[in-house]
């Protein structure tokens, strides 16, 4: 017990935002009142929290809410713009009333010490009653709402200097461990976990609920859990138990599931259990480590304080990612057994709450932590520079960027090539791919990446035995295997395919496209090498050895996958192949050269890349050249598996031979390569989006022929997913060129009519009002139209629809235009072509994109998704009015209506409100557009489900987006050797 005179009386100070953060506040409290010291306890909880665990008559509680954290649009997604919304209502609004009452209140208290988690107009508060304060968190508020500004408009920006301002008040940090950069804070002093304390052992809790130890125990500790989940008995692996927590009281559970009492103590269940299941929190994470509990978690929507904590679970392998989809579905098992064969390496201290009580005890006495104290503006200014210009790089996880890390070393507080030794150690370790040493680029922690390097790990350890060897995939892997010399150096690419939400075969017509990339991507590593140190197939080596030439430069190409599409899984050529002489051969002999061999016409994508380098820039390969493609990207299912195909290999073939392309003429060398050596009359928007797009953006371009307008943000309430039908799409099919054939005849039509009308008009050599002066002007356009999408609709109404015949065949048309001017695609002369149609489409097409961009950056309502799910709608059938649509696509646009116009639906907010067939049409997958809520996911579901019900397919569901290649860049690696 302390002396009176030295009793200090402190103000606590909890943020709005969650629990996690009451609970660590109650173990600082609680060591603060066990020094003999009065706490005052500002927050929204529920006494019981505190009481509960401090029983002492030194604990004040004063029920009052000063910010409102982050604001939630269901369990796991955080609403940006009502966040900040509500932060305003809560905390901006009433400032001046809050500081007169908070100033008021701690004189009459007699405060002598404020500590905020992490409430920053408590500092502000603090420093206008004279009284000193500081930050207890792993997290300051103008680091969260940072990129919420970025994302919900520039209006709300004072929000986060305003809150930087007054955190610059407090006289320094006590930081937790899982922080994110907070630059408000100048001083921070690290302490251990703040972890809540056992009341009984593993063993008692188990004997109490009556389990021994031979009963695997998961808990479900999953806050605010979607309304009407329903937990099934098959969720969970056979003889495992789930204890609920949070559970409504009327909730009927399945026999293998028990729901705990309200008042039970959690951190006693979850160090009793094998597992834990729920979402991240500082809480969850801190109790998960301190007990060595595997931890399940779900990502929640830009919960940005999350990547943080995620990387800690995982540096101590105490982390498994589980998808959103199947937690839903109750695709449990391989998780949680996934889980429970982790070994948690956490040992650091888990004293935090003690330690930073005692920080606090010694300043409140006059002990000085601080360094050195910077004026308010000085820190304000920096906070303005390293937090609210701070924005989450597009498809990566957070993890503490470069800038801020250079900022701390100028102060001394972190050594920067410590803390990336061990974060690229940590990497390897994980994903299993100690091997290799990473000595250019960044893995961006994307974790396909990581996958694929591991994958590259494991090649030289492939099984040799015959048995193995039957199988397709470890033919693949053994062909691969061979492929690279091991002491040389790699270097892997990374492209997305695509989900077209707007625009689709409007592209050849010049109109503005809107493209997502998607999380769906194709990595290929390639390795440049002397002919003499290439380690060739036993093929190769004959083909050599018969010619007699000796070492000569040789491409060869291992792409995985080659099961599902019934196709080689390995080619090579001779790169002499691609010469006449001393000029690379023409793109026609090039596409005869791969058309020889159906099962390996595939390669023309891959290696098209190399003779377009050799045609186009002068490239010329004196090299052995080795190429692995690995693609997530599906085929065949409308979401552009070609496109990311050759971008990656190009991406990876220019940065091995030292070729800076830029990622826009990357793209437009990739579509001469499907254009030329493949032969499909494809636009260029897939390769554009998968070169240049990022990621939870829209690339907005306008194919005329590729000009990049720029990034489209996706509104934080919408969300966008792509459905695969099961119907096998291609954009060299005959559909898509025959209609392409028939937009470009509109076109001539079009010219050919303006121009006639020229020709007789103004009647009789009368001079021209000004009315009929601009009217030949419009026409005089009209007649040298480059592109058919710059065609308004009211001008293809009101003179050039009557014009166009409905359909017509292709000698005919011959006969009268000679030509239709479109380079990649030829008229059928015995073929009849829908004309009309075809040409209406990209007309209105280009209105709709336009409109569609406009309403993405609109005032946020119902109205704003109903509206673009409408134009969604109308692209879908103008497809069908074309010939482009299916069965199958038609059948998913009809699940999304019957759900967005259900009884379900109508009784609550909408959540479904539009969709389209994408890209080439006929197949492939629809796009549906809706509200980004938890609802949302699970209708989808729903019409997975049905769909396959009616099909027997089950459908693949594309969400989530990544970052484009030229985002990525790429990796130069080099495998190490002990």
């Amino acid at each position: 017990m302390v002396a009176e005179d030295a009793v200090k009386i402190f103000a606590y100070y909890v943020t709005g935002h969650g629990f996690g953060h009451a609970t660590r506040v109650v173990e600082v409290a609680r060591h603060l009142i066990l020094a003999g010291h009065q706490v005052h306890v500002v927050t929204g909880a529920p006494d019981y929290v505190f009481t509960g665990e401090i029983k002492s008559p030194r604990l004040f509680l004063r029920k009052v809410l000063l910010d409102c954290g982050a604001v939630q649009a269901d369990a796991l997604t955080v609403d940006r713009l009502a966040s900040l919304e509500k932060y305003s209502e809560t905390a901006v609004v009433p400032r001046a009333e809050i500081l007169a009452t908070e100033v008021e209140w701690l004189k009459s208290i007699k405060a002598d010490f404020v500590v905020s988690d992490v409430v920053p107009v408590a500092c502000r508060a603090a420093a206008e009653a004279g009284i000193p304060s500081v930050c207890v968190t792993n997290f300051s508020w103008d680091f969260i709402y940072a990129e919420y500004v970025m994302a919900a408009g520039h209006h709300h920006r004072s929000i986060v200097w305003q809150i930087a301002e007054d955190y610059s008040h407090c006289e320094f940090l006590i930081r937790l461990p899982g922080y994110c950069p907070m630059p408000a804070f100048r001083d921070a002093i690290d302490v251990p976990l703040v972890v809540r304390r056992l009341h009984k052992s593993r063993e008692e809790v188990r004997r109490e609920l009556g389990f021994g130890e031979d009963v695997k125990l998961v808990i479900l500790n999953f806050g605010g859990q979607p309304a009407g989940w329903t937990l099934k008995e098959e969720y969970l692996p056979d003889g495992w138990i789930c204890l609920v927590c949070g559970a409504s009281e009327s909730a009927t559970l399945p026999p293998n599931f028990i729901k705990l009492p309200k008042d039970a103590y959690t951190p006693d269940a979850i160090a009793a259990s094998d597992c834990m299941l729920g979402k991240i929190g500082y809480g969850t994470v801190s109790e998960a480590l301190a007990y060595k509990i595997p931890f399940v978690f779900v990502r929640r929507d830009f919960f940005n304080e999350e990547p943080f904590l995620r990387n800690m679970l995982e540096f101590y392998q105490c982390g498994v990612e589980m998808i959103r989809r199947d937690l839903l579905t109750g695709h449990w098992k391989l998780y949680l057994e996934h889980a429970v064969s982790l070994k948690p390496c956490y040992k650091g201290g888990i004293n935090g709450g003690e330690v930073a009580a005692q920080i606090l005890q010694d300043t409140a006495r006059g002990k000085r932590h601080a360094s050195h104290k910077l004026s308010g503006s000085r820190r304000l200014r920096d906070a303005i520079v390293l937090g609210y210009e701070l924005q989450r790089s597009p498809g990566r996880d957070l993890s503490i960027p470069e800038w801020y890390a250079n900022a701390e070393n100028e102060l001394g507080l972190r050594p920067r090539s410590h803390a990336a030794e061990i974060k690229e150690d940590s990497l390897r370790k994980t994903f299993g791919f100690e091997e290799f040493k990473i000595l250019e680029g960044d893995v961006s922690g994307l974790s396909d990446t990581l996958n694929f390097l591991k994958s590259l790990s494991k090649l030289d350890a492939v099984s040799e035995s015959e048995k193995n060897a039957e199988k397709p995939q470890m033919r693949e892997q053994k062909a691969a295997a061979a492929l690279f010399n091991w002491e040389e150096d790699i270097f892997v690419a990374r492209a997305p395919g695509r989900l077209d939400v707007m625009g689709g075969i409007a592209d050849y017509s010049g109109s503005l496209v809107l493209q997502m990339p998607t999380r769906e991507a194709c990595h290929v590593a390639v390795q440049k090498i002397k002919p003499s140190k290439q380690r060739l197939w036993k093929h190769a080596q004959a083909r050599q050895i018969a010619k007699g030439q000796g070492p000569i430069p040789v491409l060869q190409i291992v792409s995985y996958g080659s099961e599902l599409s019934n196709r080689g899984p390995t080619f090579d050529m001779d790169l002499l192949d691609f010469m006449d002489g001393d000029q690379p051969i023409s793109y026609e002999t090039a596409r005869n050269y791969f058309d020889r061999d159906p099962s390996q016409r595939w390669a023309a994508y891959i290696a098209g890349t190399i003779l377009v380098l050799m045609k186009e820039l002068g490239v010329r390969f004196e090299n052995s050249i080795s190429i692995l493609v690995s693609s997530a990207v599906p085929e065949g299912k409308g979401v552009s598996s070609s496109a990311s195909v050759e971008v990656a290999t190009m991406s990876a073939i220019a940065a091995t031979h030292g070729l800076n392309i830029d990622p826009r003429n990357l793209a437009l060398l990739c579509q001469k390569v499907e254009n030329h050596v493949v032969g499909a009359p494809c636009g260029v928007m897939d390769q554009m989006t998968s070169a240049c797009g990022e990621a939870n953006k829209l690339l907005a371009m306008v194919c005329q022929p590729a000009e990049v307008l720029g990034l489209v943000d996706i509104p934080n309430h919408i969300r966008f997913w792509g459905i695969d039908s099961g119907i096998r799409h291609s954009v060299g099919g005959a559909d898509y060129g025959s209609v392409r054939i028939g937009a470009f005849m509109g076109q001539k039509i079009i010219k050919s009519f303006a121009s006639e009308s020229i020709s007789i008009s103004p009647a009789n050599g009368a001079t021209p009002d000004d009315g009929e002066e601009d009217g030949m002007q419009l026409l005089e356009t009209e007649a040298s139209l480059d592109y058919l999408c710059n065609l308004s609709p009211h001008r293809y109404e009101a003179l050039y629809v009557k014009q166009l015949p409905e359909t017509m065949l292709g000698e005919t048309f011959l006969e009268k235009y000679e030509d239709h001017n479109d380079p990649f695609t030829i008229i059928d002369k015995k073929r009849s072509y829908g004309v009309r149609p075809a040409t209406r489409h990209p007309v209105y097409e280009n209105f709709r994109v336009k409109a569609f961009k406009a309403l993405l950056s609109s005032v946020t309502s119902d109205d704003q998704l109903t509206a673009l799910g409408e134009l969604m709608y109308q692209c879908h059938y103008s497809y069908s009015a074309c010939g482009l649509g299916s069965d199958g696509t038609d059948r998913l646009v009809q699940l999304v209506q019957e759900m967005q116009h259900g009884k379900v639906s109508k009784c609550a907010e909408g959540s479904l409100y539009g969709a389209k067939i994408t890209g080439g049409g006929s197949g492939g997958t629809v796009c549906v557009v809706g509200r980004n809520c938890l609802r949302s996911s699970e209708q989808i579901l729903q019409i997975q489900q049905k769909y396959m019900n009616a099909t027997g397919y089950l459908p693949v569901v594309f969400e989530g987006s990544s970052p484009g290649s030229g985002k990525f860049g790429y990796l130069r690696i080099r495998r190490i050797r002990n």
